[in-house]
């Protein structure tokens, strides 16, 4: 069995990838009466979901400065 060779330059990329892939595998399993298996495929997918919004949400914060807050009192 090959794996994709798909190029992922950071974290967030890897998990976006793995909640993409584990969300069509959760699927997959779940038509073919894998219940189980597909609730943990999509515990794997939220948990990926939220280290890219953890991720996004780290590089979106102003630096250690505080230049947003300093600009909104002037």
């Amino acid at each position: 069995m090959a794996v994709s060779s798909v190029p992922l330059i950071d974290r967030a990329q890897a998990a976006a990838y793995a909640a993409a892939l584990s969300g069509e595998l959760a699927a997959l399993v779940r038509r073919h009466h894998l219940h189980t298996l597909g609730y943990l495929l999509d515990m794997a997918r939220l948990e990926a979901e939220e280290t890219v919004q953890r991720t996004e949400d780290a590089s979106a914060t102003p630096d250690s400065k505080g230049s947003r807050f300093s600009d909104q009192r002037k």
